[in-house]
Parts: structure tokens; sequence; C-alpha cells
């Protein structure tokens, strides 16, 4: 191999990803299939232990049900996926924020910082809103918002499992 000439294949790694931008796309529709599954599961998952606590819990096995129709029509047909993702995102993040929102006000009472739960609420309807807005900006450039938003939305649900975690049961909630 001649000098430089790895330094010089660097340069072609760029190219490829830009010709090849499909296999990021259809990286990404997997990826929002495993996560919506996976999100949709943790939900039902979490409902069907909850409904004993919370008179509410429908809603969220109704998240849960919807996320895991989401993700397997996804896996299934990812060509068609790939045209209407950013709708599939966008829907997704105003409803799942609603029901933040919504929650957030249920279980104020229960919890200090439901805020967190609120804002994040606000944040999924904000990103969602934005994406209907502006769909001719593209799929493949809303990756890095797709990964602020994970983000965002993970370190809330941590914040909110270490809340969970020292709930005192209350009985007729």
């Amino acid at each position: 191999m001649a000098p430089g000439s790895q330094r010089a294949s660097g340069h072609y790694f760029g190219l490829d990803c830009t010709l090849s931008s499909w296999i990021a796309l259809l990286a990404l529709v997997y990826v929002f299939a495993a996560y919506m599954l996976i999100d949709g599961i943790m939900a039902v998952v979490t409902s069907i232990q909850e409904r004993g606590m919370l008179n509410r819990w429908g809603w969220v096995l109704f998240e849960g049900v919807l996320g895991i129709v989401a993700g397997l029509i996804a896996f299934f047909y990812p060509g068609i996926t790939a045209l209407i993702l950013l709708y599939l995102v966008a829907a997704w993040a105003i409803i799942t924020g609603i029901m933040e929102i919504v929650t957030a006000f249920i279980i104020r009472d229960m919890v200090s910082w439901e805020w967190l739960l609120a804002l994040a609420g606000v944040v999924s309807v904000l990103f969602g809103i934005i994406l209907f807005i502006h769909p001719g900006a593209g799929l493949l450039s809303i990756l890095w918002l797709v990964g602020v938003y994970s983000i965002i939305f993970g370190v809330t649900f941590i914040i909110r499992a270490f809340q969970h975690r020292s709930w005192t049961p209350v009985l007729g909630v």
C-alpha cells in the first residue's frame, strides 16, 4: 500500500455515505421499528403492572399497542415506511407528547418532579409539529433531531425510573 493511500481511502467513505444514503435511511427505518417495538412492549408491561395503582392504566396500554403496531409495520414494510416515516415519527411524537402531558397532570400529587414528564411531552409535541411543517427538509436531515429527541426522552425516563422507585403506593389512586 502506498504511503498516504489509507488517508485517501477515508475520503471515499464520505462519498460512499453520500451516494448510499438509502442505506442510512433503511437503518433509520429499522432502528425506528426496533425502538417502537421495545417502547410499545415496555408500555404494555408497565400498564399491566400498574393497573392496580393507576386508574388510567388503559391509556398506557393503548400507547403500547400503538407502538407495537407501528414497529411491526416498519419492519415488514421498510420501503413504504421510508416514504412515510417522517409522518409516522411526527404523529407518534405528538400523540406520545400529549399522553405524557396528561399523565404529568394526573400524577402531580404523587410525584414531585412531574414537570419533567410534562417537559418531555411538550418537547415531543413540538418535535412532531416541526416535522409536519417542514417535510421538505428530508428524512435524512432529521436524523440528528431524532437523536437529540431520543436522548432527552431517555434521560427523562431514567429520572422517572428513579422517582418511581421511591414512590409510596397510595390506595385508591
